[in-house]
Protein backbone atom coordinates (compact mmCIF):
# COMPACT_ATOMS: atom_id res chain seq x y z
CA UNK A 1 0.00 0.00 0.00
CA UNK A 2 3.02 2.27 0.13
CA UNK A 3 2.62 5.32 -2.04
CA UNK A 4 -1.11 4.73 -2.54
CA UNK A 5 -3.06 7.97 -2.85
CA UNK A 6 -6.59 8.22 -1.50
CA UNK A 7 -8.75 11.22 -2.29
CA UNK A 8 -11.72 11.21 0.07
CA UNK A 9 -14.94 13.05 -0.72
CA UNK A 10 -14.28 15.80 1.81
CA UNK A 11 -12.35 18.92 0.91
CA UNK A 12 -10.61 19.03 4.30
CA UNK A 13 -8.44 16.00 3.60
CA UNK A 14 -5.06 16.44 1.92
CA UNK A 15 -2.98 13.30 1.52
CA UNK A 16 0.74 13.66 2.10
CA UNK A 17 3.40 11.11 1.23
CA UNK A 18 6.14 10.66 3.89
CA UNK A 19 9.56 9.98 2.40
CA UNK A 20 10.46 6.29 2.53
CA UNK A 21 14.01 6.42 3.84
CA UNK A 22 15.62 3.84 6.06
CA UNK A 23 16.21 6.41 8.81
CA UNK A 24 12.59 7.59 8.94
CA UNK A 25 10.54 6.57 11.96
CA UNK A 26 6.76 6.64 12.34
CA UNK A 27 5.25 7.60 15.67
CA UNK A 28 1.62 6.91 16.58
CA UNK A 29 0.07 8.80 19.51
CA UNK A 30 -3.15 7.63 21.15
CA UNK A 31 -4.14 10.82 22.97
CA UNK A 32 -6.45 10.87 25.97
CA UNK A 33 -7.41 13.52 28.49
CA UNK A 34 -4.70 12.59 31.01
CA UNK A 35 -2.37 10.15 29.21
CA UNK A 36 -0.76 9.59 25.81
CA UNK A 37 0.29 6.14 24.59
CA UNK A 38 3.20 6.25 22.11
CA UNK A 39 4.29 3.64 19.55
CA UNK A 40 7.51 4.23 17.58
CA UNK A 41 8.00 2.15 14.42
CA UNK A 42 10.79 1.96 11.86
CA UNK A 43 10.40 2.07 8.08
CA UNK A 44 10.12 -1.73 7.89
CA UNK A 45 7.16 -1.81 10.30
CA UNK A 46 9.08 -3.11 13.32
CA UNK A 47 8.05 -1.62 16.67
CA UNK A 48 11.07 0.10 18.24
CA UNK A 49 9.49 1.16 21.51
CA UNK A 50 6.21 1.93 23.28
CA UNK A 51 5.75 4.22 26.22
CA UNK A 52 3.15 6.20 28.15
CA UNK A 53 3.35 9.86 29.17
CA UNK A 54 1.01 12.34 30.81
CA UNK A 55 -0.93 14.88 28.76
CA UNK A 56 0.86 17.95 30.05
CA UNK A 57 2.90 20.59 28.28
CA UNK A 58 6.04 19.69 30.23
CA UNK A 59 5.77 15.95 29.50
CA UNK A 60 5.08 16.46 25.79
CA UNK A 61 7.98 18.91 25.38
CA UNK A 62 10.36 16.59 27.26
CA UNK A 63 9.27 13.65 25.05
CA UNK A 64 9.81 15.74 21.90
CA UNK A 65 13.28 16.90 22.95
CA UNK A 66 14.70 13.61 24.24
CA UNK A 67 12.90 10.89 22.23
CA UNK A 68 11.82 12.27 18.87
CA UNK A 69 14.20 12.88 15.96
CA UNK A 70 14.07 15.50 13.15
CA UNK A 71 13.28 12.80 10.55
CA UNK A 72 10.30 11.37 12.47
CA UNK A 73 6.71 11.44 11.21
CA UNK A 74 4.02 11.69 13.90
CA UNK A 75 0.33 10.77 13.69
CA UNK A 76 -2.49 11.36 16.18
CA UNK A 77 -6.28 11.36 16.01
CA UNK A 78 -8.41 14.50 16.04
CA UNK A 79 -9.53 15.15 19.62
CA UNK A 80 -10.26 18.19 21.77
CA UNK A 81 -6.61 18.73 22.69
CA UNK A 82 -4.94 17.42 19.52
CA UNK A 83 -4.06 20.84 18.05
CA UNK A 84 -1.96 22.16 20.98
CA UNK A 85 -0.12 18.80 21.08
CA UNK A 86 0.50 18.95 17.32
CA UNK A 87 1.79 22.52 17.69
CA UNK A 88 4.23 21.43 20.43
CA UNK A 89 5.60 18.51 18.38
CA UNK A 90 5.84 20.22 14.98
CA UNK A 91 9.21 22.02 15.54
CA UNK A 92 10.92 18.75 16.54
CA UNK A 93 9.83 16.41 13.69
CA UNK A 94 9.53 16.37 9.92
CA UNK A 95 5.71 16.12 9.80
CA UNK A 96 2.69 15.89 12.10
CA UNK A 97 -0.53 14.33 10.75
CA UNK A 98 -3.86 14.69 12.53
CA UNK A 99 -6.18 11.87 11.49
CA UNK A 100 -9.96 11.88 11.18
CA UNK A 101 -11.00 9.44 13.90
CA UNK A 102 -14.29 8.52 12.20
CA UNK A 103 -12.52 7.69 8.94
CA UNK A 104 -9.79 5.57 10.54
CA UNK A 105 -11.78 2.35 10.18
CA UNK A 106 -8.82 0.11 11.09
CA UNK A 107 -9.14 1.48 14.65
CA UNK A 108 -12.88 2.04 14.85
CA UNK A 109 -13.75 -1.51 13.64
CA UNK A 110 -10.96 -3.41 15.44
CA UNK A 111 -11.96 -6.51 17.43
CA UNK A 112 -9.10 -5.99 19.91
CA UNK A 113 -8.94 -2.32 20.82
CA UNK A 114 -6.46 -1.06 23.40
CA UNK A 115 -4.41 2.12 23.67
CA UNK A 116 -1.24 0.29 22.57
CA UNK A 117 -3.02 -1.29 19.60
CA UNK A 118 -4.46 2.08 18.56
CA UNK A 119 -1.05 3.77 18.68
CA UNK A 120 0.54 0.94 16.69
CA UNK A 121 -2.22 1.02 14.04
CA UNK A 122 -1.79 4.79 13.66
CA UNK A 123 1.95 4.32 13.11
CA UNK A 124 1.33 1.54 10.55
CA UNK A 125 -1.22 3.58 8.61
CA UNK A 126 1.09 6.58 8.55
CA UNK A 127 4.00 4.43 7.34
CA UNK A 128 1.85 3.04 4.50
CA UNK A 129 0.44 6.48 3.59
CA UNK A 130 -3.06 5.17 4.34
CA UNK A 131 -4.06 7.65 7.03
CA UNK A 132 -6.82 10.18 6.19
CA UNK A 133 -5.54 13.46 7.68
CA UNK A 134 -7.62 16.53 8.40
CA UNK A 135 -6.80 20.10 7.47
CA UNK A 136 -4.95 22.00 10.20
CA UNK A 137 -6.96 25.20 10.82
CA UNK A 138 -5.08 28.43 11.32
CA UNK A 139 -5.25 30.37 14.59
CA UNK A 140 -8.03 32.71 13.43
CA UNK A 141 -10.20 29.80 12.26
CA UNK A 142 -9.67 27.95 15.54
CA UNK A 143 -10.57 31.10 17.45
CA UNK A 144 -13.79 31.63 15.48
CA UNK A 145 -14.75 27.98 15.92
CA UNK A 146 -14.35 28.32 19.66
CA UNK A 147 -16.32 31.58 19.86
CA UNK A 148 -19.20 30.45 17.64
CA UNK A 149 -19.29 27.07 19.36
CA UNK A 150 -19.42 28.65 22.82
CA UNK A 151 -22.22 31.00 21.76
CA UNK A 152 -24.19 28.04 20.35
CA UNK A 153 -23.70 26.13 23.63
CA UNK A 154 -25.03 29.11 25.61
CA UNK A 155 -28.10 29.29 23.38
CA UNK A 156 -28.72 25.58 23.95
CA UNK A 157 -28.56 26.13 27.70
CA UNK A 158 -31.03 29.02 27.35
CA UNK A 159 -33.40 26.77 25.41
CA UNK A 160 -33.24 24.11 28.15
CA UNK A 161 -34.10 26.68 30.82
CA UNK A 162 -37.04 27.97 28.80
CA UNK A 163 -38.29 24.42 28.26
CA UNK A 164 -38.08 23.78 32.01
CA UNK A 165 -40.32 26.77 32.68
CA UNK A 166 -42.79 25.58 30.03
CA UNK A 167 -42.74 22.15 31.66
CA UNK A 168 -43.56 23.53 35.13
CA UNK A 169 -46.51 25.50 33.75
CA UNK A 170 -47.69 22.59 31.63
CA UNK A 171 -47.71 20.28 34.67
CA UNK A 172 -50.04 22.80 36.38
CA UNK A 173 -52.28 22.85 33.25
CA UNK A 174 -51.71 26.58 32.71
CA UNK A 175 -52.03 27.85 29.14
CA UNK A 176 -49.17 30.16 28.20
CA UNK A 177 -48.91 32.92 25.55
CA UNK A 178 -47.47 31.89 22.19
CA UNK A 179 -44.35 34.02 22.86
CA UNK A 180 -43.76 33.42 26.55
CA UNK A 181 -40.27 34.94 26.59
CA UNK A 182 -41.09 38.12 24.70
CA UNK A 183 -41.49 41.37 26.65
CA UNK A 184 -45.25 40.91 27.00
CA UNK A 185 -44.88 37.21 27.74
CA UNK A 186 -42.40 37.79 30.56
CA UNK A 187 -44.70 40.45 32.04
CA UNK A 188 -47.54 37.94 31.96
CA UNK A 189 -45.33 35.38 33.72
CA UNK A 190 -44.33 37.82 36.47
CA UNK A 191 -47.97 38.72 37.07
CA UNK A 192 -48.78 35.02 37.30
CA UNK A 193 -46.04 34.50 39.90
CA UNK A 194 -47.38 37.41 41.96
CA UNK A 195 -51.04 36.39 41.67
CA UNK A 196 -50.78 33.40 44.02
CA UNK A 197 -52.27 30.94 41.49
CA UNK A 198 -49.15 28.76 41.54
CA UNK A 199 -47.96 26.59 44.42
CA UNK A 200 -44.79 27.51 46.30
CA UNK A 201 -42.64 24.87 44.57
CA UNK A 202 -43.62 26.09 41.11
CA UNK A 203 -42.88 29.71 42.04
CA UNK A 204 -39.50 28.70 43.50
CA UNK A 205 -38.48 26.73 40.40
CA UNK A 206 -39.65 29.35 37.88
CA UNK A 207 -37.96 32.21 39.75
CA UNK A 208 -34.75 30.17 39.92
CA UNK A 209 -34.83 29.55 36.16
CA UNK A 210 -35.62 33.20 35.46
CA UNK A 211 -32.54 34.30 37.40
CA UNK A 212 -30.42 31.83 35.45
CA UNK A 213 -31.97 33.02 32.19
CA UNK A 214 -31.13 36.63 32.97
CA UNK A 215 -27.47 35.90 33.67
CA UNK A 216 -27.25 33.58 30.66
CA UNK A 217 -28.75 36.22 28.38
CA UNK A 218 -26.13 38.71 29.54
CA UNK A 219 -23.37 36.27 28.54
CA UNK A 220 -25.00 35.65 25.15
CA UNK A 221 -25.21 39.41 24.56
CA UNK A 222 -21.50 39.79 25.37
CA UNK A 223 -20.57 37.04 22.93
CA UNK A 224 -22.79 38.47 20.19
CA UNK A 225 -21.27 41.93 20.69
CA UNK A 226 -17.78 40.46 20.25
CA UNK A 227 -18.89 38.43 17.23
CA UNK A 228 -20.49 41.52 15.68
CA UNK A 229 -17.19 43.41 15.92
CA UNK A 230 -15.35 40.47 14.34
CA UNK A 231 -17.98 40.14 11.59
CA UNK A 232 -18.00 43.83 10.69
CA UNK A 233 -14.22 43.81 10.24
CA UNK A 234 -14.41 40.74 7.96
CA UNK A 235 -15.36 41.36 4.31
CA UNK A 236 -16.21 37.68 3.82
CA UNK A 237 -18.89 37.79 6.52
CA UNK A 238 -20.57 40.80 4.95
CA UNK A 239 -20.43 39.12 1.53
CA UNK A 240 -22.23 36.06 2.90
CA UNK A 241 -24.84 38.23 4.62
CA UNK A 242 -26.13 39.26 1.19
CA UNK A 243 -27.56 35.75 0.79
CA UNK A 244 -31.28 35.50 1.67
CA UNK A 245 -31.86 34.34 5.24
CA UNK A 246 -28.17 34.54 6.20
CA UNK A 247 -27.38 36.86 9.10
CA UNK A 248 -24.18 37.55 11.00
CA UNK A 249 -24.29 34.34 13.07
CA UNK A 250 -24.95 32.04 10.10
CA UNK A 251 -22.15 33.67 8.09
CA UNK A 252 -19.67 33.37 10.98
CA UNK A 253 -20.55 29.72 11.60
CA UNK A 254 -20.12 28.89 7.90
CA UNK A 255 -16.77 30.69 7.66
CA UNK A 256 -15.52 29.06 10.87
CA UNK A 257 -16.43 25.62 9.50
CA UNK A 258 -14.89 26.14 6.05
CA UNK A 259 -11.72 27.99 7.06
CA UNK A 260 -9.40 28.55 4.08
CA UNK A 261 -11.74 28.49 1.08
CA UNK A 262 -8.88 27.84 -1.36
CA UNK A 263 -8.54 24.23 -0.16
CA UNK A 264 -11.82 23.34 -1.88
CA UNK A 265 -11.69 22.71 -5.62
CA UNK A 266 -15.40 22.99 -6.42
CA UNK A 267 -18.78 23.90 -4.90
CA UNK A 268 -19.66 20.21 -4.69
CA UNK A 269 -16.74 19.61 -2.33
CA UNK A 270 -18.10 22.30 0.00
CA UNK A 271 -21.56 20.70 0.02
CA UNK A 272 -19.97 17.30 0.67
CA UNK A 273 -17.77 18.68 3.44
CA UNK A 274 -20.82 20.13 5.21
CA UNK A 275 -22.68 16.82 4.92
CA UNK A 276 -25.43 18.22 2.66
CA UNK A 277 -25.10 15.65 -0.14
CA UNK A 278 -27.17 12.42 -0.37
CA UNK A 279 -25.58 9.20 0.81
CA UNK A 280 -25.06 6.64 -1.97
CA UNK A 281 -25.00 2.84 -1.93
CA UNK A 282 -24.05 1.37 -5.32
CA UNK A 283 -23.37 -2.23 -6.33
CA UNK A 284 -23.36 -3.61 -9.89
CA UNK A 285 -26.44 -2.16 -11.64
CA UNK A 286 -28.18 -1.08 -8.43
CA UNK A 287 -27.77 2.40 -6.97
CA UNK A 288 -29.56 3.80 -3.93
CA UNK A 289 -29.48 7.45 -2.86
CA UNK A 290 -30.49 7.92 0.75
CA UNK A 291 -30.53 10.72 3.33
CA UNK A 292 -27.77 13.31 3.49
CA UNK A 293 -24.47 12.13 4.94
CA UNK A 294 -24.47 14.65 7.84
CA UNK A 295 -20.67 14.76 7.88
CA UNK A 296 -18.72 17.84 8.85
CA UNK A 297 -19.67 20.71 11.13
CA UNK A 298 -23.09 20.12 12.70
CA UNK A 299 -23.61 23.73 13.76
CA UNK A 300 -22.91 25.23 10.31
CA UNK A 301 -25.15 22.66 8.58
CA UNK A 302 -28.01 23.25 11.05
CA UNK A 303 -27.79 27.05 10.75
CA UNK A 304 -27.78 26.90 6.95
CA UNK A 305 -30.88 24.70 7.02
CA UNK A 306 -32.61 27.10 9.41
CA UNK A 307 -31.73 30.02 7.11
CA UNK A 308 -33.64 28.29 4.29
CA UNK A 309 -36.84 27.59 6.22
CA UNK A 310 -38.66 30.64 4.76
CA UNK A 311 -36.92 30.73 1.42
CA UNK A 312 -40.23 30.12 -0.34
CA UNK A 313 -41.09 33.81 0.13
CA UNK A 314 -38.01 34.99 -1.74
CA UNK A 315 -38.82 36.29 -5.27
CA UNK A 316 -35.36 35.52 -6.64
CA UNK A 317 -33.84 32.37 -8.21
CA UNK A 318 -33.24 30.65 -4.85
CA UNK A 319 -36.87 31.12 -3.87
CA UNK A 320 -37.99 29.86 -7.26
CA UNK A 321 -35.79 26.77 -6.85
CA UNK A 322 -37.33 26.11 -3.43
CA UNK A 323 -40.92 26.48 -4.65
CA UNK A 324 -40.41 24.25 -7.69
CA UNK A 325 -38.84 21.51 -5.58
CA UNK A 326 -41.54 21.75 -2.90
CA UNK A 327 -44.19 20.94 -5.51
CA UNK A 328 -42.55 17.54 -6.08
CA UNK A 329 -41.06 16.83 -2.64
CA UNK A 330 -41.97 17.61 0.95
CA UNK A 331 -40.95 20.78 2.78
CA UNK A 332 -37.93 19.30 4.61
CA UNK A 333 -36.38 17.87 1.45
CA UNK A 334 -36.79 21.23 -0.28
CA UNK A 335 -35.16 23.04 2.66
CA UNK A 336 -32.12 20.73 2.73
CA UNK A 337 -31.72 20.93 -1.06
CA UNK A 338 -31.87 24.74 -0.86
CA UNK A 339 -29.27 24.70 1.92
CA UNK A 340 -26.97 22.63 -0.30
CA UNK A 341 -27.43 25.07 -3.19
CA UNK A 342 -26.82 28.01 -0.85
CA UNK A 343 -23.56 26.46 0.39
CA UNK A 344 -22.38 26.04 -3.21
CA UNK A 345 -23.30 29.64 -4.05
CA UNK A 346 -21.51 30.83 -0.91
CA UNK A 347 -18.32 29.08 -2.08
CA UNK A 348 -18.47 30.85 -5.45
CA UNK A 349 -19.12 34.20 -3.77
CA UNK A 350 -16.10 33.79 -1.49
CA UNK A 351 -13.83 32.51 -4.26
CA UNK A 352 -14.78 35.33 -6.67
CA UNK A 353 -15.12 37.96 -3.91
CA UNK A 354 -18.56 38.95 -5.17
CA UNK A 355 -21.84 39.55 -3.26
CA UNK A 356 -25.04 37.73 -4.10
CA UNK A 357 -26.44 39.06 -7.37
CA UNK A 358 -30.14 38.67 -6.56
CA UNK A 359 -30.44 39.94 -2.98
CA UNK A 360 -33.49 41.97 -1.97
CA UNK A 361 -32.10 45.53 -1.61
CA UNK A 362 -34.08 46.74 1.39
CA UNK A 363 -33.68 43.53 3.42
CA UNK A 364 -29.96 43.40 2.67
CA UNK A 365 -29.51 47.06 3.59
CA UNK A 366 -31.28 46.47 6.91
CA UNK A 367 -29.12 43.43 7.75
CA UNK A 368 -25.88 45.23 7.01
CA UNK A 369 -27.05 48.35 8.89
CA UNK A 370 -27.88 46.28 11.99
CA UNK A 371 -24.41 44.76 11.91
CA UNK A 372 -22.76 48.17 11.52
CA UNK A 373 -24.77 49.70 14.37
CA UNK A 374 -24.12 46.75 16.68
CA UNK A 375 -20.40 46.74 15.98
CA UNK A 376 -19.70 50.48 15.88
CA UNK A 377 -22.82 52.23 17.17
CA UNK A 378 -22.80 54.50 14.09
CA UNK A 379 -26.03 55.33 12.28
CA UNK A 380 -26.23 56.98 8.89
CA UNK A 381 -28.29 60.15 8.67
CA UNK A 382 -31.09 60.15 6.14
CA UNK A 383 -33.69 62.58 4.92
CA UNK A 384 -33.18 66.17 3.77
CA UNK A 385 -30.09 68.07 4.84
CA UNK A 386 -29.99 70.69 7.59
CA UNK A 387 -32.11 73.72 6.71
CA UNK A 388 -33.77 71.97 3.78
CA UNK A 389 -37.47 71.19 3.54
CA UNK A 390 -38.54 67.69 2.68
CA UNK A 391 -40.37 67.22 -0.63
CA UNK A 392 -42.89 64.45 -1.17
CA UNK A 393 -41.56 61.94 -3.70
CA UNK A 394 -45.09 61.10 -4.82
CA UNK A 395 -48.67 62.08 -3.86
CA UNK A 396 -49.50 60.76 -0.41
CA UNK A 397 -45.84 60.25 0.47
CA UNK A 398 -43.36 57.77 -0.83
CA UNK A 399 -40.16 55.97 0.01
CA UNK A 400 -37.13 55.23 -2.13
CA UNK A 401 -36.07 51.61 -2.52
CA UNK A 402 -32.40 51.77 -3.41
CA UNK A 403 -30.90 49.70 -6.18
CA UNK A 404 -28.83 46.71 -5.13
CA UNK A 405 -25.67 48.24 -6.59
CA UNK A 406 -26.25 51.41 -4.57
CA UNK A 407 -26.71 49.40 -1.36
CA UNK A 408 -23.46 47.51 -1.99
CA UNK A 409 -21.58 50.73 -2.77
CA UNK A 410 -22.75 52.44 0.44
CA UNK A 411 -21.75 49.41 2.52
CA UNK A 412 -18.33 49.12 0.87
CA UNK A 413 -19.04 45.81 -0.87
CA UNK A 414 -17.88 44.88 -4.39
CA UNK A 415 -20.23 45.62 -7.24
CA UNK A 416 -22.16 42.90 -9.04
CA UNK A 417 -20.96 41.52 -12.35
CA UNK A 418 -22.69 43.41 -15.15
CA UNK A 419 -22.29 40.84 -17.95
CA UNK A 420 -23.92 37.60 -16.84
CA UNK A 421 -22.83 34.24 -18.30
CA UNK A 422 -25.10 32.76 -20.94
CA UNK A 423 -26.18 29.92 -18.69
CA UNK A 424 -27.24 32.33 -15.95
CA UNK A 425 -29.27 34.42 -18.39
CA UNK A 426 -31.01 31.29 -19.60
CA UNK A 427 -31.74 30.30 -15.99
CA UNK A 428 -33.38 33.68 -15.28
CA UNK A 429 -35.54 33.33 -18.38
CA UNK A 430 -36.54 29.74 -17.62
CA UNK A 431 -37.50 30.56 -14.01
CA UNK A 432 -39.33 33.77 -14.82
CA UNK A 433 -36.95 35.89 -12.70
CA UNK A 434 -35.87 38.25 -15.48
CA UNK A 435 -38.15 41.07 -14.37
CA UNK A 436 -37.05 40.71 -10.75
CA UNK A 437 -33.38 40.82 -11.77
CA UNK A 438 -33.97 43.96 -13.86
CA UNK A 439 -35.73 45.70 -10.95
CA UNK A 440 -32.57 45.42 -8.84
CA UNK A 441 -30.60 47.69 -11.16
CA UNK A 442 -32.39 51.01 -10.45
CA UNK A 443 -33.92 53.01 -7.60
CA UNK A 444 -37.69 52.87 -7.18
CA UNK A 445 -40.16 55.07 -5.30
CA UNK A 446 -43.06 53.20 -3.69
CA UNK A 447 -45.96 54.36 -1.48
CA UNK A 448 -44.87 54.62 2.14
CA UNK A 449 -47.55 52.22 3.36
CA UNK A 450 -46.38 49.45 1.05
CA UNK A 451 -42.64 50.14 1.49
CA UNK A 452 -42.40 47.59 4.26
CA UNK A 453 -43.57 44.77 2.05
CA UNK A 454 -41.82 45.87 -1.12
CA UNK A 455 -38.70 44.11 -2.34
Amino acid sequence: MAGAALRPAYGEYTMTTPPSTSSARYVGLDVHKRTIVVCIMDAAGKVISTERLSTTREAVESFAKHVLEPTDHVALEATTNCWPIAALLKPFVQSVTVSNAMATRAIAKAKVKTDKVDARVLAHLLRCNYLPPVWHPDEQTQRMRQLTGRRAALVQQRTKLRNRIHSVLHMRMIETPSQLFSTKGLEWLKNLLASGELDDDAVFMIESDLRLLESLQQEIDRFEKLLAEEAYACDQVRLLMTLPGVDMLVALALLAALGDISRFRSPREVASYLGLVPSTRQSANKCYHGPITKCGNVQARWMLIQACQRLGRNPGPLGNFFRRLKKRKNHNIAVVAAARKMAMIAFLMLRNHEPYRYAIPRTTEAKLARLRIRATGKKRKGGPGKGQKGVAKRPGGGRTIKSLDRVYAEEGLPQRKQELPLGERQMLKATGCEQFAESLASDRVVPRKSAKTSC
